[in-house]
């Protein structure tokens, strides 16, 4: 950092400082705080910074906006579309992934305290909170990116942010052709399948590109078709005219309220679907999904973690075994067999491209 960079910083903490004892100062006296946010950080780099050139004060009033109703120096971040992931590992290490690979970068927080800001200022909007008796949270932003957030004393170096983003576009088939994710041969097997109602479920690790996959199959779905989507948080973009989009509800601070993925998926059973795409599997849901394949409700699609074809199936009979119902596992075996017709498995590989490296189908 040189020294200008260097007194920029110091000028635009010093100036946030001073913004944030003024909004005390005016909540405190009864108002509603600063209103006028731009003027008033203008006015205050005016007086602290009037020696600077336009540039230089223009810049530490941008960067005193940024820090106080943003998010910080992620912003920068968040403005790259290049970059698919941001990773906080405390105030002082920030990482991001970028075609697939991650690599630290320069951007740093001012201290612990100035991280828990910018973390206020993302969680308070969506009406979550984070403290030490919830120190863990899931969100979803505004433009359908997840967010997580750890605090200590859970996340011992200081509070960790991971930021997995959605951009407003989701690459369809071709473009996944040209990427190298699907080959023609793939891609035209798998149109056949989602359109003569296969129920294919997408398997791979985290970061696969399982979901931007299960949203490329979504698009050969028929227009004419009612399709209800399941997910814990918002990503999918399906284009039809025709879909009912559904989002779990983790409890709130009184440990009420919660609706899970299971919850909406017998909902959804009731809301008269052509179709059902679930955005993962992961938990006792997957006996109601198998349950649905297996009485008229064929054409679903899922994805769920695992390292091949095989292991996605003994990973669903592991799921639907969770929901305690005391069925054998062989009648779980026999239900898998007869409701999911594909697996496509995905792999990320050295080079951080994402490939669809195997469609298995199951043997009925």
């Amino acid at each position: 950092m040189s020294a200008r960079e260097r007194h920029i910083a110091e000028v635009a903490a010093t100036l946030r400082a001073r913004l944030v004892e003024r909004r005390r100062a005016e909540a405190a006296a009864g108002g509603r705080g600063v209103t006028d946010l731009e003027g008033t950080v203008r006015e205050l780099v005016d007086e602290e910074a009037a020696v600077l050139t336009a540039a230089d004060r223009a810049e530490i009033a941008a960067r005193v906006i940024r820090d106080s109703v943003g998010l910080g120096p992620l912003e920068i971040l968040l403005a790259d579309p290049a970059v698919e992931e941001v990773m906080v590992n405390g105030p002082d290490r920030v990482f991001v992934e970028r075609g697939g690979r991650i690599e630290q970068t320069a951007i740093a927080f001012a201290d612990e305290e100035e991280l828990r800001n910018a973390i206020e200022r993302i969680l308070a909007p969506l009406g979550r909170r984070v403290d030490e008796l919830s120190p863990m949270v899931d969100a979803r932003l505004a433009d359908g990116s997840r967010v997580n957030v750890v605090i200590p004393p859970l996340a011992i170096d200081g509070p960790a942010i991971s930021i997995r983003r959605f951009g407003a576009e989701r690459p369809g088939p071709d473009r996944l052709v040209e990427l190298g994710t699907l080959d023609p041969g793939q891609r035209q097997r798998l149109e056949e399948a989602v359109r003569a109602r296969r129920s294919i479920l997408v398997s791979g690790g985290t970061g696969s590109g399982k979901t931007t996959l299960l949203n490329a199959l979504s698009s050969f779905l028929a227009p004419e078709e009612r399709v209800v989507t399941i997910e814990d948080a918002a990503e999918l973009r399906l284009q039809q005219p025709h879909v009912v989009r559904l989002e779990s509800r983790p409890a709130g601070v009184e440990g009420r309220g919660e609706v899970t993925i299971r919850d909406l998926l017998r909902n959804a059973l009731r809301m008269r679907p052509d179709r059902i795409v679930i955005g993962e599997v992961r938990g006792p849901e997957a006996l109601d999904l198998l349950t649905a394949l297996n009485t008229g409700h064929d054409g679903a699609l899922s994805t769920v973690h695992a390292n091949s074809p095989r292991d996605a199936i003994a990973r669903l009979e592991t799921l639907a075994l969770m929901a305690g119902v005391g069925l054998p596992h062989e009648a779980i075996a026999e239900q898998v067999r007869r409701g999911i017709d594909l697996l496509v498995h995905l792999q990320r590989m050295g080079d951080g491209s994402r490939k669809v490296t195997e469609i298995a189908e199951v043997e009925k």
